[in-house]
């Protein structure tokens, strides 16, 4: 399966995705009013720690493997 995958996408599409993702995010909370109320009661740190747990694994990956 990780062969089909390298196969097909390369380092632009997989950039390409996240920042549809960015931008969709920021499409969904100011359209939205409760979600970008949600965003804004939300403590800055939570979502530096949900960073941190995601970033992980492709950092230890890629710099330290």
């Amino acid at each position: 399966m990780i062969k089909y995958w390298n196969k097909k996408m390369d380092v632009w599409d997989v950039a390409l995705i996240k920042f549809s993702v960015a931008a969709f995010v920021l499409f969904v909370i100011t359209i939205w009013p409760t979600a970008m109320t949600w965003v804004h009661s939300v403590n800055p740190w939570y979502f530096f720690t949900a960073f941190i747990i995601i970033a992980i694994r492709p950092f230890y990956r890629f710099y330290i493997k």
